[in-house]
């Protein structure tokens, strides 16, 4: 049998270490990003976290549409000049990228700071335009960090990505907390605190590229070495230098940009809606940001369990990759199906827990449980949206791309329609049920997909009786662990304070669910340990720590 794919074992091994040094990157920084939010209400208020949870969404539209499809692009016609041998045709890619990315980096720093006041108007909340100010500084310094990133990819060489993404996110949330507790202590306004809190991106933004400086001048010299000392640094053909043109290296970057500013249009859907809609309920500026901040206490939860199950849409695309170029879709349809319902069942765990343990956890993460209602609701986006994400990543392996952007236009479009309906009549818990519709239609509509791809077959009862059975059990469980726990401490610890304890109940009662989620699948049949091994990479290492557990037997 051929080993991997006809590459080089070299080529290989390279392939898979800068997978993991990219993956494991990743990780850090989306857990660094989702959290940082939880210290930036605690310290500043529901208010600030509102105008935080409105701007950034815009900034990431504008961020993405700038940005997002030049690493990419930078890395494939880097790697073919050099293939080809043309080190100066590789150093034109960048050339040509920067002259693009920072152009139009520029166009945006433009239109978030001089248009700061017009898209607070759109938002319906004058403290906003501060914080659209702030952020917009990080446009200037993005295009640079992610052309160096797409360059060094091109190169093979995954590490200073993955560094200079960790320091990223570490100074910018460092600088967030900072300029938090300086302005909070100094007695500034909201519209103030949450101008320090969006500058972090900015400085992190610096931060990233400047150690992309760093890789660049020793790389830089390394270079200049080998030409000096006559090393053949490039083996191959050589070619006109002038092939990638601007109209090529466009059209390649355009199309990836333009799909990517699909992905913040759900969170869009409420920066644009929710803080009018509030006011027309009678709130004011603040307390509209205020009813904004706690409809947003859900989300770091929502994306902390999408980080999770993004491991399985990774897993999946070299075994979609590999069997697309073989002609044998069909023969991944059990890996796909068993992926679907294990992150169907992951969702389902997680929507349920958090539904269950809604005031511990808004007391652990945010001192009260304010709001906590709105988050019982949002709580059932988990299920559709792991799954949306897991279904959307397999059609793009199957290069249905358009499809997946298609599908979240019309979610997008459906949670401004129930917005406009839901809020009025029950505030922000329903927008977070036009949120859990809106993520339930695009969800829905990948796996309508993929069954037109012949790679599902399960019925509703794959998804229904088994499955809900055991989330019952566990939803018991979880809220029994609860009770007991709250009762036990206010006997015994009656002195202790009310955080503390509920932290206790939160992760006593969390960590007891999760067990006995895990029993009752296999007690219930709901997952079956074949099922669960054709999952790719993941169940191999979850099916010996079960049986270590004795949930699975041998």
């Amino acid at each position: 049998m051929q080993q991997d794919f006809g590459l080089p074992r070299s080529s290989a091994r390279t392939i898979v270490k800068g997978a993991f040094v990219l993956g494991a990157a990743a990780i850090v920084s989306k857990l660094l990003g989702t959290l940082q939010k939880i210290p930036l209400q605690n310290v500043a208020g529901d208010s600030v976290f509102g105008i935080y949870n409105a701007v950034y969404p815009l900034y990431t539209l504008l961020l993405f549409l700038a940005t997002a499809g030049f690493p990419v692009a930078v890395s494939r016609f880097v790697a073919e000049e050099r293939a080809f041998g043309s080190p100066e045709g590789a150093r034109r890619v960048l050339r040509m990228a920067l002259a693009l990315s920072v152009g139009t980096g520029l166009v945006g720093f433009g239109l978030l700071y001089f248009g700061a006041g017009t898209m607070a108007f759109w938002i319906g909340n004058s403290q906003t335009e501060a914080a659209l100010r702030s952020v917009s500084f990080a446009l200037l310094f993005v295009p640079w960090l992610a052309t160096l990133r797409g360059y060094f990819q091109g190169l093979g060489d995954m590490a200073p990505t993955g560094v200079s993404q960790v320091i990223e996110q570490l100074v910018r949330v460092a600088v967030m907390v900072a300029l938090l507790f300086a302005f909070v202590r100094a007695g500034a306004s909201d519209a103030t605190i949450a101008a320090g809190a969006t500058f972090g991106s900015a400085a992190g933004a610096f931060a990233g590229l400047a150690v992309m400086a760093g890789y660049w001048r020793s790389y830089a010299k390394r270079e200049s070495r080998a030409a000096s000392g006559g090393s053949p640094a490039f083996a191959g053909h050589t070619r006109d230098v002038r092939r990638v043109r601007y109209r090529t290296f466009i059209a390649y970057a355009l199309p990836i940009c333009l799909g990517s500013i699909v992905v913040p249009m759900l969170t869009l859907a409420d920066t644009f809606t929710l803080p009018r809609l509030l006011m027309r309920g009678g709130l004011d500026e603040a307390g509209a940001m205020a009813q904004f901040g706690l409809y947003n206490h859900g989300l770091p939860l929502i994306q902390l369990v999408a980080m999770v199950v993004s491991s399985v849409s990774v897993a999946l695309v070299p075994v979609l990759s590999e069997a697309r170029a073989r002609g044998a879709l069909a023969e991944a349809r059990g890996s796909v199906e068993s992926s679907i319902r294990l992150v169907w069942l992951i969702g389902l765990a997680a929507s349920a827990g958090i539904a269950v343990t809604a005031v511990p956890l808004s007391v652990m993460f945010y001192e009260d449980a304010a709001g906590y209602e709105a988050m019982v609701v949002l709580s059932g986006t988990a299920v559709f949206s792991v799954v949306q994400i897991v279904s959307g990543t397999i059609l793009q392996g199957l290069g249905a791309e358009r499809a997946t952007a298609i599908h979240l236009l019309l979610a997008a479009a459906a949670k401004v329609g129930l917005n406009v309906w839901l809020v009025p009549r029950f505030g922000i818990e329903g927008a977070a049920a036009a949120a859990v519709a809106a993520y339930a239609l695009a969800a829905g509509l990948n796996m309508l997909r993929l069954r037109r791809f012949g790679l599902l077959r399960l019925t509703w009862r794959d998804f229904a009786l088994k499955p809900l059975l055991a989330t019952a059990i566990m939803a018991v469980a979880t809220a029994a662990v609860a009770y007991a726990l709250n009762a036990a401490m206010a006997y015994a610890l009656p002195e202790l304070s009310y955080r503390l304890g509920q932290t206790i109940v939160a992760l006593a009662s969390v960590f007891a669910g999760a067990v006995v989620f895990a029993a009752a699948l296999f007690a219930t049949g709901a997952l079956g340990a074949s099922e669960l091994a054709a999952v790719p990479k993941v169940g191999a290492k979850l099916l010996p720590v079960l049986r270590k557990w004795r949930i699975v037997s041998n």
